[in-house]
């Protein structure tokens, strides 16, 4: 990995507190990527970018942080320009200080990033919320080629599992390793699996997690995230009118937005569908071979214009 700034970019504020950095780094430093700091709609936003191709840029949701695309990143730079900001709030990014972060500055922040990163109207990659933002932009005129969405929110009002939502409660409330192993149990298939699965590096990325979520400002900037894009439903209406191509990828067992979400969009505005089994809300992360034969196939459709139902 390399580092870089845009010219006359502003870097991000060094007087904010920051997660520690172990496990960013040691996961960025295995990437073909670079590593960009901009001013993006007035907030310090560090960006990793790599690879040659079409633009796709990868939007992370709420509570995560850009390295948690890792285990696709590779496979996808060897198509794809692939751009993966931290969001506002979010990882090695900052926060607004001039007004609040709504879904009015969500919108200018990714409307500001594409502009400042890519060419030519990127696909976007949206989870969670994520996808919400992506959608959202899309709707208003934003530039875009396709979108891809990973158990989404934004297509149903949210009702995540009460088995999912009372630890992410405690979580977000107190912040401790306890409540922090529990609240990732209820977001992995195979909790025991994955931490055996990734060994030594286990460690310092449940600590990046733990310390991420006691940082100044984290909570407010995930709760934001969550207030401004992923609590209501977009209209059916506007979906209905997005111009480009939707592709959905799905985790069988997401305790947050459940399946039946993805199978309703599916059948009502002809989305293609791509189910990923023994996974839960976050398919490129806990099966990165599969999620990436999705991404692939998603970025591979024919360019057909939608048209509104």
């Amino acid at each position: 990995m390399r580092h870089s700034s845009a010219p006359g970019a502003t870097q991000p504020d060094t007087t904010a507190v920051q997660p520690t950095t172990t496990f960013r780094e040691a996961t960025i430093d295995d990437l073909p990527v670079v590593e960009r700091r901009d001013d993006l709609a007035g907030i310090p936003t560090v960006v990793l970018e790599g690879g040659e191709g079409p633009p796709v840029v990868l939007l992370h949701g709420p509570g995560e942080f850009a390295a948690l695309w890792g285990r696709v990143v590779p496979q996808l730079t060897e198509t794809h320009r692939v751009v993966v900001p931290d969001l506002p709030g979010h990882g090695a990014t900052g926060r607004p200080t001039d007004g609040p972060l709504d879904a009015e500055r969500w919108l200018a922040w990714l409307r500001d990033l594409v502009a400042r990163t890519c060419t030519r109207p990127p696909a976007l990659v949206g989870h969670l919320a994520g996808g919400a933002l992506a959608l959202r932009h899309a709707i208003e005129g934003g530039p875009v080629e396709r979108i891809v969405l990973v158990d989404s929110a934004g297509l149903a009002f949210s009702r995540p599992a009460p088995s999912f939502a009372t630890p992410l409660a405690g979580f977000l409330a107190h912040p401790t390793e306890r409540s922090r192993d529990r609240f990732l149990g209820r977001c992995m298939y195979d909790f025991d699996g994955m931490r055996t699965e990734m060994g030594s590096r286990w460690d310092p990325f449940a600590g990046y997690v733990l310390d991420g979520m006691r940082a100044p400002g984290t909570r407010s900037a995930v709760l934001s995230f969550v207030m401004a894009l992923g609590m209501r439903p977009i209209r059916r209406r506007d979906l209905a009118r997005i111009p480009v191509p939707v592709s959905m990828i799905w985790g069988r067992h997401d305790l947050q937005n459940r399946l039946r979400i993805a199978e309703s969009a599916a059948a009502r505005f002809g989305w293609p569908l791509e189910v990923i089994e023994d996974v839960r809300d976050d398919p490129c992360w806990e099966r990165p071979e599969a999620a990436v034969a999705a991404l692939r196939g998603a970025l591979a459709r024919p360019l057909r214009r939608h048209l509104p139902a």
